[in-house]
């Protein structure tokens, strides 16, 4: 399913669920979830300054590595997060959230749906917590962005962040340009 960059709408903090922890393919059990207009998600990229992002790789052909390069091209600051890994981006990994021992305003999550719950555990117990957690194109969790929701951190659910970066415009970590850039180059894989 292509998600063309010109849709003026971003996924909302709540999904309503018939089964928690169903996928976006779960089209019997899910529904799909609720939109927003783009005044929050350009109040939360630009807004950032420091991103952890749980399940990344050291394969730059995979997004889970593209994706957080081009954020730290775009002057976000990178903590990459995967116990098998000691290096991504030229910074050191970090096993797990808890080991983050600075102020995070985004966690990532490039992880599927069902290990999301155990990394809610680790968010809320951040201090501080992030402002906002984003879960990557084709993940969403409705229990688990409720319980986001109610300790207070904002969700992002089955969207790109780098596609909704560069439609939005914003130039780099908190400067929002005057426009969107190319939107005919950003496209999700499908």
């Amino acid at each position: 399913m292509d998600d063309l960059v010109g849709d003026d709408s971003v996924v909302d903090d709540s999904v309503k669920s018939a089964g928690e922890g169903a996928t976006s393919g779960d089209a019997d059990s899910v529904e799909q979830p609720a939109r927003k207009s783009d005044a929050e998600l350009r109040e939360i990229l630009a807004g950032a300054r420091t991103i952890a992002v749980v399940g990344i790789k050291e394969r730059p052909s995979e997004d889970a590595h593209r994706v957080p390069r081009y954020l730290q091209t775009q002057g976000y600051r990178i903590i990459p997060v995967n116990p098998k890994l000691e290096r991504v981006l030229d910074e050191p990994t970090l096993a797990s959230l808890s080991e983050v021992n600075e102020a995070v305003d985004i966690v990532n999550l490039f992880r599927a749906h069902e290990n999301i719950p155990g990394h809610v555990d680790e968010i809320l117990a951040m201090s501080p917590r992030p402002f906002a957690v984003w879960m990557q194109l084709g993940i969403h969790h409705g229990g688990a962005a409720s319980r986001l929701r109610a300790g207070g951190i904002k969700v992002v659910q089955d969207r790109c962040i780098m596609i909704e970066h560069r439609r939005l415009g914003i130039a780099s970590a908190g400067v929002v340009s005057e426009g969107p850039s190319d939107p005919g180059e950003v496209r999700a894989r499908s």
